[in-house]
């Protein structure tokens, strides 16, 4: 039995990709500018890295259905995704270039089948491992999501925007605190 297939790994991309919408949006465009450091990239870059990255996947699972990464021009590949995030773009450009691109991500991932997900993929000569799954190189879109989602809250935190994510949780807290004193003082 699985417990986690398609229609999961779907659902979970479109709520990191939502997240990242909510960042994308709470941060001011005037600080989509904003290098945290020498040689890191700007907001707008990272955002727009966070857009356009998912076209090699879907490259290489979708377009072409590669059972082999032995031969994928990765340089040439990557070139043009590096050109993206230096061709820059408003916030509302890059919102919805994030939005369109999530949404085709998570449809994608929502369209395949278990035995798809299952099948080995070999890596290029002298990578550890020598093959993953489908099923993992796309969960793995999430997980790096995720790792440069976490730059951009720290970096929220930077330029004074409480993450939306901490505000909901002092919300939920919050409601608690008011519930526990309405009920202590009934």
């Amino acid at each position: 039995m699985t417990y986690y297939g398609p229609k999961e790994m779907s659902n979970s991309f479109r709520t990191v990709r939502n997240n990242t919408l909510a960042v994308a949006r709470d941060i001011p465009e005037e600080s989509y500018s904003f290098q945290p450091a020498p040689e890191t990239r700007t907001v707008a870059q990272t955002l727009i890295h966070l857009a356009v990255s998912p076209r090699m996947a879907l490259q290489i699972h979708k377009v072409e259905r590669r059972s082999t990464l032995q031969g994928f021009d990765f340089m040439s590949f990557m070139g043009g995704l590096i050109a993206a995030e230096k061709a820059g773009g408003s916030k509302a450009e890059i919102i919805d270039l994030l939005q369109t691109t999530g949404d085709e991500v998570a449809d994608f991932m929502g369209s395949v089948d278990d035995a798809f997900l299952a099948e080995e993929v070999i890596m290029p000569e002298g990578m550890t491992p020598a093959f993953k799954t489908r099923f993992e190189m796309l969960l793995g879109l999430k997980e790096h999501e995720m790792h440069h989602r976490g730059q951009l809250m720290l970096v929220e935190r930077m330029l004074g925007v409480v993450p939306h994510l901490t505000r909901q949780m002092q919300e939920r807290v919050a409601a608690m605190q008011a519930a526990q004193t309405a009920k202590a003082g009934a």
